[in-house]
């Protein structure tokens, strides 16, 4: 049977009236492709590790005792209950934004090569690295919860909060995460250089030590101009400080996540036909 001309389905790309919009509805279409990269990150990453799942643990743990043995006398900290559940604390949201954003940008980048031979939503590896992140995150709440039992810090019905700020961590991080993987398709150095700014950002958020000890004539600049200190606080108050946050700390966060999030789909999506060609 013959296909007349006029039948033949044309993909143009240029056609689409949102490109945002269409890159949503194909990761929902590619939610299962997703869930199985997720799989794999979680399984791959500690299959051949002796402890194997465990240094999702271990890790930060090791992080913390590091942290509180030198910031908690730098800082003069040492009378903060419980200084090292504020650490652990701080150091799991920190750790789940570096690492999902880094992830995403690795994953598109070193991954690029499936785009020239399979059709896939370009922002799936971005997806699976903020799930495999909220993985480990949960995994992490493990070992939080034993340090604040050992440092006397209770927890408390708050913590019942605690999926509301992984959600909004979740989302900035994923808006980042497009945004330094569109930049890096382009432009290669940015891989290196965005792990220098993770390291300098890290030290301006107060994830070891508390926001009181910076002085008051640069605090506004450091603090308050800062998305992840918003992030790293809404998600620390549930669970170190056993609070419900009050309207004046959540709306911030919320309107991070949501401008980072929206702005980074919309880039990334506007500019994701072209990785096929830059990769």
């Amino acid at each position: 049977m013959r296909i007349s001309r006029e039948e033949i389905p044309i993909y143009d790309s240029a056609q689409r009236r949102s490109h945002a919009i269409f890159e949503l509805r194909e990761a929902l279409k590619y939610r299962y492709l997703i869930q199985e990269l997720v799989r794999r990150d979680v399984l791959t990453r500690y299959k051949r590790s002796f402890l194997g799942i465990a240094w999702t643990m271990l890790n930060p743990l090791g992080m913390m005792l590091v942290w509180t043995i030198v910031f908690s006398q730098v800082f003069k900290t040492s009378s903060i209950t419980g200084y090292a559940a504020y650490v652990l604390s701080g150091m799991l949201a920190w750790n789940f934004f570096s690492q999902s954003t880094t992830a995403a940008m690795v994953n598109l980048v070193w991954g690029g090569g499936l785009l020239n031979r399979i059709y896939i939503p370009r922002a799936s590896f971005a997806l699976a690295a903020i799930g495999t992140g909220l993985v480990n995150l949960s995994i992490g709440f493990i070992p939080l919860c034993i340090v604040m039992l050992f440092t006397g810090v209770p927890i408390n019905i708050s913590i019942i909060f605690l999926p509301v700020p992984m959600l909004l961590l979740a989302c900035f991080s994923l808006g980042m995460g497009l945004i330094i993987s569109t930049a890096a398709v382009y432009f290669p150095d940015v891989a290196e250089m965005y792990q220098i700014v993770l390291a300098a950002w890290m030290f301006l958020t107060p994830v070891m030590y508390p926001p009181e000890v910076l002085p008051a004539a640069y605090r506004f600049w450091i603090l308050h101009l800062n998305p992840m200190y918003y992030l790293v606080q809404l998600y620390r108050i549930p669970v170190y400080y056993g609070r419900f946050p009050t309207w004046a700390e959540l709306i911030p966060a919320i309107l991070v996540s949501a401008v980072a999030l929206v702005f980074g789909w919309w880039f990334f999506s506007n500019k994701a036909d072209e990785f096929a060609y830059r990769i």
